[in-house]
């Protein structure tokens, strides 16, 4: 089937599908399938009735994931895995984790068009709980599955303040005990590979030219810090001259501004780095005429390399201890957040950029600087590949927009490599 073809074929059972289900999640101007949740239960319930009526059987994993399955020619070799999460974040986009798992079930749609049988047993994974939005802990889904959860996550609070993660996961039919053995709850050595398409996040393939398709190269790792503390001293902003101040929004400004010509300076080196400062608080005491002395704030350093994100923070700290001595302030400090680079396969990296070319589908090879399930299952050992498709207004936020065009040229990219696997 020509890509032409493919596409005008496949639009309107994708498109029919996408719209289902934000119906079913419709939540203000966006969607809301919460992790663990009732809408999310129903949605994966509409999934696999769609799996189902493509001749794929149904399966739910003692983590409360779900898999549906297409036997191939060979059901002793381990099967081909694609797809990705269900969930989305409050008043979110319909496509981010949503287009991974259509995508994969849109494989199989053209498959039963066509009459290609895999030579391997192919598995949708659909996996629950990815965002942090609602528990505070991303990739719930994926640890659960791979034996990483524990019972510190587990009595993490909702962000109601009602209920924790662990009575969400009861609710779900989820056997505590299980999914907190330390074990994979599937053996994962019978999984050959793991793809997850999924829209890119960014607006590097919207702004950046013919490419609508990203062939992943590495998930960045990072060390947050959800709250640094700058204590200097609160005075009358008419009062104090300058050389007598201790400001501490003036000190988190230098701050900022020195790391922001820090940045420069790596990237200009090559270096991959991206870094944020996402919340800024200062106290209720806050007035006009007040000079502030203290300042609270966040920090969210990202890179494809361990070493480049010791560096940034090593930085960070020497810089904020150069400014304690020059403008009589403290800076406190909570305990880092560390989360390393997710690895890529090389190998599978490859067979995404040759199922492109054979397609004719113009690519951009690109890190991804937000976390995926994909890092959870390559750190796992499952050999792991990502494709990005391009989406406007970004994502997180209930403008994200995909088009369905765009979505089949990535869908294109994963059938052809899903195929030609074996080959």
């Amino acid at each position: 089937m020509s890509l032409d073809a493919f596409v005008e074929r496949t639009t309107p059972w994708v498109a029919e599908r996408f719209e289902a289900i934000r119906a079913m999640s419709a939540d203000g101007p966006g969607v809301t399938r919460e992790a663990y949740s009732a809408t999310e239960s129903a949605v994966l319930d509409y999934l696999v009735a769609q799996g189902e009526a493509l001749g794929m059987q149904a399966q739910t994993d003692a983590a409360g994931n779900v898999w549906l399955t297409l036997k191939g020619r060979d059901a002793t070799k381990p099967a081909l895995v694609a797809g990705s999460h269900v969930d989305s974040v409050p008043e979110g986009g319909n496509y981010d984790g949503l287009a991974g798992v259509l995508a994969a079930l849109t494989c199989v749609y053209t498959w039963q068009q066509t009459g290609f049988v895999p030579a391997r047993d192919f598995r949708v994974l659909m996996l629950r709980g990815e965002e942090s939005s609602f528990y505070g802990k991303a990739y719930m889904g994926s640890l659960a599955l791979t034996g990483q959860l524990t019972p510190a996550h587990l009595a993490l609070k909702h962000r109601s303040g009602e209920g924790t993660l662990g009575d969400a996961l009861t609710r779900c039919g989820v056997v505590i005990e299980k999914v907190t053995e330390g074990q994979p709850v599937v053996d994962l050595s019978q999984l050959a590979a793991f793809f997850e398409l999924h829209i890119e996040q960014g607006p590097m393939l919207e702004k950046g030219g013919r490419a609508r398709v990203g062939v992943v190269t590495g998930i960045r790792g990072n060390i947050r810090h959800k709250r640094v503390k700058i204590l200097g001293e609160t005075a009358h902003s008419g009062a104090v001259d300058k050389a007598y101040r201790h400001d501490a929004v003036m000190a988190f400004a230098e701050l900022v501004h020195t790391l922001e010509e820090r940045w420069d300076a790596l990237v200009r080196a090559g270096d991959d780095l991206v870094f944020t400062v996402g919340v800024v608080e200062l106290p209720p005491t806050r007035a006009i005429s007040v000079i502030p002395g203290e300042v609270t704030f966040s920090v969210d350093i990202r890179s494809l390399s361990t070493e480049t994100i010791g560096v940034f923070h090593a930085m960070l700290q020497s810089e904020a201890h150069a400014i304690e001595q020059t403008r009589g302030v403290r800076f406190e400090w909570d305990e880092p957040i560390k989360t390393a680079p997710g690895l890529i396969d090389e190998a599978m990296q490859a067979r995404l950029r040759i199922a492109a070319e054979a397609e004719g589908i113009p690519y951009e090879t690109m890190p991804s600087g937000a976390g995926h399930d994909t890092a959870v299952m390559s750190a796992a050992g499952v050999p792991s590949a990502m494709i990005f498709v391009t989406n406007q207004n970004g994502s997180h936020n209930p403008h994200e927009a995909m088009r369905i065009d765009d979505f089949l040229l990535g869908v294109a990219v994963l059938r052809r490599a899903l195929e030609d696997f074996d080959i």
